[in-house]
């Protein structure tokens, strides 16, 4: 960031410090309102300079947000933000703007709508396309209740969308005919005819009870027709609608449409969702509004990419804070790893779900544009996909965050493994991940993957291993295989131009020792390390020892480990139930632990984490070097210890 340029002073917000919560807001006049869109764009642009966060989604939605709360009669009305991104407007207008620069800090508001942060966030919120469905069933839950009064509304992006999820929702919900208003922001799709002063007309049109009326008693007049005419009827008034709005497919699905109209237009705005909210027999509808990310702020405006997930920035400016130059992100090196793989291998093709930047695999498609591809937020579609591919000889590499992965489970499970296809996976953000907190954590990965039969899973504790899994799995041709990676920088390590295969199960004894051994799967090896030191320090000979893979893991090894040391310490940052379960129950079978060596495992504690910094989450999580030490000390037991202390713990 610019220090040279003074720091802008707080945004004047005269209208917006009037709103405590959405109730204060619905008396304001048409003039007031804009008012306060103006004065909350102002304050989520100067709140998210000093924190960081998604800000051009944010930013895409608050004359939305404005109108909704304006409207509906939130919280009791419920209100659905599809993944959270945007939601940051939402925050301040209902009781957390005195915290809103905590956002995303230790102890602070979540990046993503939480249920147990604030009763106007009715449904957490952090992975996609889960609105609708979610809404859905609140909706239905009202109908039970006789509460038909109520209203759900669900805000959904054009990029959640296009998930199948959302369209399951969806055919679920035209059958059921219950009150639901389905918004589609769309700032990115081409459906729409150009939006203007006919569009808004023809929508409020539509959407006023007189309309609405009309057509409910043309539908009943309708009925007492002959079937063929009742049909011809019904599919006439949808298409002509459908001609003039371009929202024939939500028709099909059962969905009365609307749209599209302006998302930054109040005027718009505020007739269409009155005339909605009054709607008693239309069933499920979907609003179409056409909106901008980063809307209203210049540079947000110009390059909505990089203002989609921002660092600290000057307001002014619109400069990001820099980190300072350090080791590659093991995200660049495993795109650089499959570059260099892909470079030898005209086999190797990429896949990605709607994360081609977030996974590196922006960098292999300007290099392979052909043998890249990106299939929107269809985690399932992905994998299977990736598997069609392995039937015909190529060698696929699908790159997803482990906690999107989960998202397509029954895909790896059916698709791949029981297939023994080559599926290569690159799992990225496996661990911890520090301000996206539980919702986008890598926890389970070991434990769901390591489970599969055939399955070969790998964790480099480094970023040069990093390169030699990558060249592994490409060479791996008769069954699926994984690479889980961290989120942040690498060690520095010097790095080749391409990997070299390793052999696969086999792991690598990093130091040697007598009493304690540490055997680490992935990035806590460089803490094992250091506890090593620790003990050294206090007497206790310790071996340190890097698995490299989860499965097959390196038996020979790990019996080893288990039949020449008191103390085996088995750690790894994920959840339980993974790594350490299958070293626990492979040394049971031999009989290694009847009376022999003490094992202790090592996991992420049973219960979610929430956004920290990186090495704070360590820390609680307990997966640091002086809970390694506290471990050992803890299995050896205190009088065993201080006989074994040759010098003084410092």
């Amino acid at each position: 960031m610019n220090a040279s340029l003074p720091l802008p002073p707080r945004p004047a917000t005269p209208t917006l410090d009037r709103v405590q919560i959405p109730s204060d807001l619905r008396n304001f006049s048409a003039e007031q309102l804009r008012q306060l869109a103006d004065e909350l764009r102002a304050e989520t642009i100067d709140a998210v300079s000093t924190t960081g966060g998604h800000l051009g989604a944010s930013l895409g939605v608050v004359e939305l947000t404005v109108a909704l709360h304006a409207v509906f009669d939130t919280p009791r009305d419920r209100l659905l933000w599809d993944v959270g991104h945007q939601a940051y407007p939402h925050k301040i207008l209902t009781g957390r703007r005195d915290r809103i620069r905590t956002l995303r800090q230790p102890g602070g508001l979540s990046g993503f709508t939480r249920r147990s942060e604030s009763e106007y966030d009715p449904f957490g919120a952090a992975h996609s396309s889960t609105s609708i469905s979610a809404g859905l069933g609140m909706a239905v839950a009202h109908d039970l209740h006789n509460q038909s009064d109520r209203h759900v509304v669900a805000v959904i992006g054009d990029g959640a969308m296009s998930a199948g999820m959302a369209y399951e929702a969806m055919n679920n919900a035209g059958a059921r005919k219950s009150r639901l208003l389905v918004i589609l922001n769309d700032n990115d799709m081409s459906i729409a005819p150009p939006v203007g002063a006919m569009s808004a007309y023809l929508s409020r049109l539509m959407s006023s009870r007189s309309f609405l009326n009309l057509r409910d008693l043309a539908s009943r007049m309708a009925t007492h027709f002959p079937r063929g005419i009742q049909r011809t009827a019904r599919r006439a008034e949808e298409y002509a609608r459908g001609i003039l709005t371009g929202g024939t497919m939500f028709e099909e699905l059962g969905f009365y449409y609307v749209g599209p109209i302006d998302g930054h237009n109040l005027d718009h705005l505020l007739p269409v969702l009155r005339n909605l909210r009054e709607a008693e027999e239309a069933g499920p509808i979907l609003l179409h509004v056409i909106t901008k990310k980063g809307h209203g702020y210049a540079p947000a405006e110009a390059s909505p990419d990089k203002y989609h997930g921002v660092s600290k920035f000057n307001v002014i400016t619109g400069e990001q804070a820099k980190a300072p130059p350090g080791p590659p992100q093991y995200t660049r090196v495993f795109a650089d790893a499959l570059i260099a793989e892909a470079a030898a291998d005209d086999r190797i093709v990429a896949v990605t779900a709607a994360m081609p930047t977030g996974t590196g695999l922006d960098r292999f498609a300007k290099c392979f544009p052909d043998r890249c591809f990106d299939v929107g937020i269809a985690e399932q579609h992905a994998v299977t996909f990736a598997a069609g591919m392995a039937t015909e000889g190529l060698r696929p590499f699908c790159a997803i965050y482990s906690t999107f992965l989960q998202r397509a489970y029954d895909q790896v499970v059916h698709d791949v493994a029981i297939q023994k296809l080559p599926v290569r996976f690159g799992i990225d953000r496996a661990g911890l991940v520090g301000a996206d907190g539980a919702t986008h954590a890598g926890s389970f990965d070991l434990a769901y993957l390591g489970c599969l039969p055939g399955m070969v899973l790998m964790a480099p504790s480094d970023e040069l291993e990093l390169m030699h899994m990558v060249a592994t799995s490409a060479a791996i041709d008769d069954r699926p295989s994984a690479v889980r990676y961290p989120r942040g920088e690498g060690t520095g390590v010097d790095l080749p131009e391409r990997g070299t295969p390793i052999a696969v199960g086999r792991g690598r004894i990093m130091r040697e020792g007598s009493t304690v051994a540490i055997l680490s799967l992935g990035t806590r090896l460089a803490d094992s390390l250091r506890a090593a030191d620790e003990l050294a320090a206090r007497g206790l000979s310790t071996t340190v020892a890097d698995a490299r893979f989860a499965k097959p893991f390196d038996a020979a090894m790990v019996e080893q480990l288990a039949r020449h040391h008191s103390v085996l310490v088995v750690i790894e940052e994920g959840s339980i139930g993974g790594f350490g379960a299958a070293v626990l129950q492979h040394l049971a079978g031999r009989g290694l632990l009847d009376g022999g060596v003490r094992v202790r495992s090592m996991t992420l504690p049973d219960r979610f984490i929430d956004h920290n910094a990186p090495a704070a989450q360590i820390i609680e999580a307990g997966l640091g070097a002086k809970d390694i030490v506290a471990t050992v000390m803890g299995a050896l037991g205190k009088d065993e210890a201080k006989a074994t202390l040759l010098v003084p713990a410092r």
